[in-house]
């Protein structure tokens, strides 16, 4: 399970050092090779292991090709998205579109989402948390799931 926030930087190549322990599990479980996307251009990159990508891929493959959300979540990773490989040094390369739509320079925080990460600029990631707090009604339709 990837869990928790690790602040990181994106070097001068636009690349991430993928934070230790989120490489080491992805590594281990997933292997190296990664698809990098967006679904909100313009606020995160989402970073995924490539078989939870391909399962991800299955079931959309399942749906009506008619279906317009599929077809606009196609469109939309499709255009933001790359197949990345992590380096030995643990890196992975945020394409310049995502890096500038994004804002993914600099210091940038790092969330385990499970089984993705997200990449967030630092200040927008701490103006969202200011901005968009875990409400009551969060809870409510959450524990309709157990949790």
């Amino acid at each position: 399970m990837l869990r928790g926030r690790s602040p990181a930087k994106i070097d001068e190549k636009g690349r991430l050092k993928v934070p230790a322990a989120f490489r080491a599990l992805i590594e281990q479980q997933y292997g190296s090779q990664l698809f990098v996307t967006s679904l909100d251009e313009h606020q995160s990159v989402r970073i995924y292991p490539m078989p939870v990508w391909q399962e991800i891929e299955r079931k959309l493959a399942a749906l009506p090709t008619t279906l317009a959300a599929r077809n606009a979540f196609l469109e939309t990773v499709n255009f933001n998205g790359q197949v990345c490989e992590l380096d030995k040094q643990g890196r992975v390369l945020i394409s310049p579109y995502l890096r500038e739509s994004a804002e993914i320079i600099g210091e940038v925080d790092v969330l385990g989402m499970n089984d993705y990460l997200e990449v967030w600029n630092h200040l927008k990631c701490v103006a969202r948390r200011t901005s968009k707090r875990y409400s009551e009604q969060d809870a409510e339709a959450l524990s309709k799931f157990g949790i």
